[in-house]
Parts: structure tokens; sequence; C-alpha cells
């Protein structure tokens, strides 16, 4: 399977939520490129954007698994080649 590269924005609304994010990008880790975490103490969330190199079905698992944990979105973009 062909791997792609693309971006991926993560809001994590709820802090108490932080460690479960940041126990499943450690799973994911082999296809993460680069990582930019920045906490928006203002608003009381944080901001993770994140660079990826993997195939569709490896960023869908991760993007996935993220979405389902309580009070995070997650949107990917992803490049056609």
């Amino acid at each position: 399977m062909d791997k792609r590269i693309g971006v991926v924005g993560i809001v994590v609304e709820e802090l108490e939520s932080a460690e479960n994010v940041n126990s499943t990008l450690h799973e994911f880790a082999n296809i993460i490129v680069g990582r930019l975490g920045i906490p928006y103490r203002e608003r009381g969330i944080s901001v993770i954007s994140l660079i990826v190199d993997g195939t569709s079905d490896e960023i869908s698992a991760m993007t996935g698994k993220i979405g389902k944990i309580r009070g995070v979105n997650v949107k990917s973009a992803m490049t056609k080649k």
C-alpha cells in the first residue's frame, strides 16, 4: 500500500483527555514525522498539529482512535499520491 504525507489537527477541549491523546500518539509514533503542541491556557484547550507519513489505513486508524476520546476533535488532510 502506498504511503501518503498529511497533516492532522487535534483540538483537546477537555484537558483530562490529554494523557489518552499522548498515549495514542506514542502508539503511532512510527508514522509521525513532526509534532507541535500548543497549550492555549486562556481558552482552556490544547492544539496539536502533526505531520504524518503512512498508509491511509495507518493514518485513519490513528485519527479514528483519537476521535473517540472524549473532548477531542481531530481532522486530517492527505496528499493524493
